[in-house]
């Protein structure tokens, strides 16, 4: 028998400080509250509280903690992940588990720690959604039912879908949940057909208490993937089970989808998620930041947010960017360094001769030396409003956007505020020398090539 060693406690620290300078994308500001458990037999046992917590480091950490408890015992050793106390392993609703099991959860994707209510970023393009998903989650299978929600690539969708997951998992322990990918039921559904367990696939989707499908469109031209969906949303809708659904489109939009399941899925409550404006996006990134456990001055987040205006995706990875930049040179995090990192960063900066807001927006910052953030900011006064009706009448110029993505980027202003600048600069061009002068000098800059 293997002589037990007594947890070390310079072990975490040792771990914990390697992943930070060897993996910062995983880590997370709850990582303290992981602790060694055990040093024994070749393995080092790292107790996690959260049921969360542990399965998502056992499905997408467990090589870089492998890697960094080998760092910190200079030994061949192995991890692995327990609770505050022995605990069965989660079973698959496909297999063997009751209907009085606790908290079980048919998990074809990761349930990701980060994805909670507590950690998104509510604004003026998810209000709708996110009230929405708080009520399902507080009341699943009579608020809304089903909750569609629809919306861009990397706005936020899939984070809701897990937010109510998680919610359920905690306040209702007897809930059977099934969460999966559109692609995952009909790649399941044709193993079943294929296998002659029609059975099987019909008690693991149709004896649950909620379903959640991402990415719902893939139904799309898969007519026997839609007819059995078809029955199981029936099964689980007439018996008040919770459904929630996602996709790119919202359901009139799905090409190739049966009129009875688009009927189906508008029959509850449809949502929408626009893109975050200005000050959504610079909170997304200062919460993202304090997840990471990240020191990031705010400046970093506003020039991030006005280069970026396109998804969350897209923000998160120039943060790490930024980071991982940072750790690599061994410097603190500031604006030049921001620049610096993001320099060959291609978001935002378009590739045709039309320029992006984000390039108009940074010729006319320096121009008029002021700061990225006060063009963005609600400042009202003359040396920031005339720069930032500058930037709106050239955006309107020389891009496609509408009068309302314009005032979306520059701080979520009304449409007729864009109007206004506009018109009031086109009038001023013709009359005043000195905006004249500031039009010609700025246009001419970002029509070079090699500007940036």
């Amino acid at each position: 028998m293997s002589k037990v060693s007594p947890p070390q406690p310079d072990i975490k620290s040792l771990i914990d400080d390697y992943l930070r300078r060897h993996h910062p994308d995983i880590c997370r500001h709850w990582f303290h509250e992981i602790t060694v458990a055990s040093v024994a037999g070749g393995c080092v046992s790292l107790r996690v509280p959260e049921r969360v917590h542990r399965q998502y480091l056992q499905r997408s950490c467990m090589a870089a903690f492998t890697e960094a408890a080998q760092a910190a015992t200079g030994k061949l050793v192995a991890v692995r992940f327990v609770g505050d106390v022995d605990e069965a392993p989660a079973r698959a609703l496909s297999q063997t588990s009751t209907p009085s099991a606790p908290s079980e959860l048919d998990e074809q994707l990761v349930l990701s720690p980060d994805y909670t209510f507590e950690s998104f970023v509510v604004g003026p393009g998810n209000r709708l959604v996110h009230a929405a998903a708080i009520a399902v989650g507080s009341n699943p299978g009579r608020a809304y039912n089903p909750l569609f929600i629809h919306g861009g690539v990397g706005l936020g969708k899939t984070h809701m879908l897990q937010s109510i997951c998680q919610v359920i998992l905690k306040q209702r322990p007897q809930s059977r949940i099934g969460y999966v990918s559109c692609q995952s039921f009909s790649e399941i559904f044709m193993a079943c057909v294929k296998a002659g367990r029609m059975q099987d696939f019909r008690h693991r989707f149709r004896n649950l208490d909620m379903l959640v499908v991402d990415d719902i469109h893939f139904l799309s031209k898969r007519e026997q993937s839609q007819e059995e969906f078809f029955h199981t949303f029936n099964s689980l809708y007439q018996a008040g089970k919770q459904i929630v659904l996602s996709s790119d489109a919202s359901p009139n939009d799905i090409p190739d989808l049966e009129e009875r399941l688009v009927s189906r899925f508008n029959c509850g409550l449809v949502a929408r998620m626009d893109r975050p404006c200005y000050e959504t996006r610079v909170a997304i990134l200062k919460s993202k930041a304090v997840l990471v456990g990240a020191d990031v001055p705010e400046e970093i987040c506003s020039y991030i947010a006005a280069r970026i205006d396109t998804n969350i995706r897209e923000l998160e990875g120039c943060l790490t960017k930024v980071r991982c930049f940072a750790l690599a040179n061994d410097r603190a995090i500031d604006l030049d360094l921001a620049k610096e990192a993001l320099a060959d960063n291609s978001l935002g900066i378009s590739s045709s001769a039309q320029p992006s807001i984000q390039t108009i927006a940074e010729a006319v910052t320096r121009y008029y030396d002021i700061r990225l953030s006060d063009l963005l900011s609600k400042r009202r006064h003359k040396s920031i409003s005339v720069p930032r009706q500058m930037c709106m009448w050239l955006a309107r110029k020389h891009t496609r956007y509408s009068l309302e993505e314009i005032g979306g980027y520059f701080g979520g202003r009304d449409h007729t505020t864009v109007l206004h600048a506009v018109r009031n600069i086109g009038q001023r061009k013709d009359t005043d020398p000195d905006i004249a002068n500031a039009v010609n000098r700025i246009e001419g800059v970002f029509a070079r090539p090699s500007s940036r």
